[in-house]
């Protein structure tokens, strides 16, 4: 029978174009993975790869074998990182990234209750924006995210915790005409707008809701956007559970109508649904899920403007 180590040098070789490269990502000598590929194909009776170039490349079968590899050597990593946690225990350290819509006291206060019966197990928490928490959860680099989730894709399993409005708002005075519902586009292309910065290394998407030609002002946040539009030197779209004071009392007006509708964003918790996860790990998914949802529903809510 053919063994891991072998699978893995045939696999690394496939990858990386070459002996030398495979070598060299595996941390092993050259001659000991030609060896174990070399070994590999006698035991199948399998011409895996065509050596007759400058370059090794994989034959018919060695291609059709190589999709069989990948997925059982997928497999095997699952099987040791599950092995790890079972032999460690509770986990030390859980990682949480909250996204730039999640509302802070809600889930900050959930979070609490829950870390506050596992004294254990450390909760390190991290802010990412816009596409961020998803590149943190898809390298590994997180075990759970609050923020919305890109639902199609497979990777993820989630939790919904709520509904979260995206209302455009302008300040008193920014506009030299009334913020109605009719204000559209090319209109808005003079004035600054106000947008997130994508923390993400590779973004994963485009902007959303800008106004083209128009000047524009980046922030980390939406908390330092906000205080962009209070102090009229931009508009935005910001999360109406953070604005809904100032749009009762009129500090902010909305510009909701045809042209900017505004738009209602899913807030959830989100992990990996191809990767093992600890006991605490489970015991927090368990427990938002008996949570949900968290939000006030009048919070996902478009506020519309009045006419002027």
């Amino acid at each position: 029978m053919f063994t891991l180590h072998e699978l893995q040098c045939f696999n690394a070789v496939v990858l990386h174009g070459g002996f030398q490269a495979a070598a060299e990502r595996l941390h092993r000598s050259h001659p000991s993975v030609f060896a174990a590929v070399a070994k590999l194909e006698r035991q199948l009776g399998l011409a895996l790869l065509d050596r007759s170039g400058y370059r090794v490349q994989p034959t018919e079968a060695g291609r059709a074998f190589h999709r069989k590899v990948r997925f059982l050597l997928h497999e095997a990593e699952e099987l040791h990182t599950y092995a790890e946690q079972l032999a460690m225990g509770e986990e030390a350290e859980l990682r949480v990234v909250l996204g730039d819509l999640c509302p802070l006291p809600p889930v900050l206060e959930l979070l609490s209750r829950f870390f506050a019966q596992h004294p254990q197990t450390r909760l390190h928490l991290q802010f990412e924006a816009v596409t961020g928490p998803w590149e943190r959860l898809l390298e590994d680099e997180a075990d759970l995210i609050v923020h919305r989730v890109p639902k199609s894709d497979v990777r993820m399993e989630w939790i919904d915790l709520g509904r979260v409005a995206l209302v455009p708002v302008v300040a008193p005075g920014f506009l030299p005409f009334p913020p109605d519902t009719e204000i559209t586009p090319q209109r808005m292309q003079t004035f600054t707008q106000c947008v997130v910065r994508d923390s993400a290394r590779d973004p994963f998407e485009p902007g959303h809701f800008l106004v083209e030609g128009a000047p524009q002002s980046s922030v980390p946040d939406h908390l330092m956007k906000k205080e962009l539009v209070l102090h009229g030197m931009a508009w935005g779209h910001l999360p109406r559970f953070l604005v809904e004071s100032e749009l009762r009392d009129g500090r902010l007006l909305s510009i909701a109508g045809r042209h900017f509708p505004g738009v209602v964003e899913d807030l959830s918790a989100a992990r990996r649904r191809d990767r093992p996860h600890g006991p605490v790990a489970d015991q927090l998914w368990e427990f938002l899920a008996s949570n949900a949802p968290v939000l006030r529903p009048a919070l996902g809510r478009v506020v519309r403007a009045k006419r002027g």
